[in-house]
């Protein structure tokens, strides 16, 4: 494996969790947590992005970012990674095509909240992410409705499992997403920079 890469070994479950974390909070921590425990993850990593696509304005500094996600999350189980910055990839189709190719054998899970999966069709090429790996989606607050009548959840209705599944997705043939229901913090990242306590452009 290439020098400054996460080691994985194959049959490993890892669950992956990506974005910008501008900056990344307690919700980010319980997700991770929550996922790890009920998909029966062996590892999770934060894949701490250059940039969003989807966002008109650039984050702060990517060192400043990784740097706060290594402060709040404290878990031997979860590696703060910047592996897109290494690849070069932009959109998550295509990290998880490098990184299917770089570990073979390696069940990988892509995480998100339910907010993301309700906006999940604007992402590209968002049926080749359901075709590469299982999705676990952990719902956040007031996002539980809107996810699972979105698009992407209504074209591959038929691809769900069901919650007391869950520990099966990581290794589910594609497509296959599940769908947790779960208490989470009301806090988010836009608050976050919205208040004073959070100076990582700076």
């Amino acid at each position: 494996m290439r020098q400054g890469f996460p080691i994985a070994a194959p049959g490993m479950a890892i669950g992956l969790l990506g974005g910008s974390f501008d900056p990344a909070h307690e919700g980010h921590v319980r997700l991770t947590h929550e996922a790890l425990k009920r998909f029966r993850l062996d590892r999770v990593w934060w894949l701490v992005s250059p940039g969003n696509p989807l966002k008109a304005k650039g984050p702060a500094p990517l060192a400043v970012r990784m740097a706060r996600a290594r402060e709040v999350m404290d878990d031997p189980r979860v590696l703060v990674s910047d592996i897109e910055a290494r690849l070069g990839t932009h959109y998550t189709a295509d990290t998880l095509r490098r990184l299917k190719a770089l570990y073979p054998g390696v069940n990988f899970v892509w995480l998100m909240g339910a907010d993301n999966l309700a906006q999940f069709h604007l992402w590209h090429d968002w049926r080749g992410i359901f075709g590469m790996v299982p999705l676990g989606v952990l719902a956040r607050p007031g996002q539980r409705l809107a996810a699972q009548r979105g698009p992407a959840a209504r074209a591959y209705a038929g691809a769900r499992i069901a919650a007391s599944a869950a520990p099966l997705l990581a290794r589910a043939e594609t497509p296959a997403w599940c769908f947790i229901d779960m208490p989470m913090l009301a806090v988010s990242s836009s608050a976050i920079r919205a208040r004073s306590d959070w100076h990582g452009a700076a």
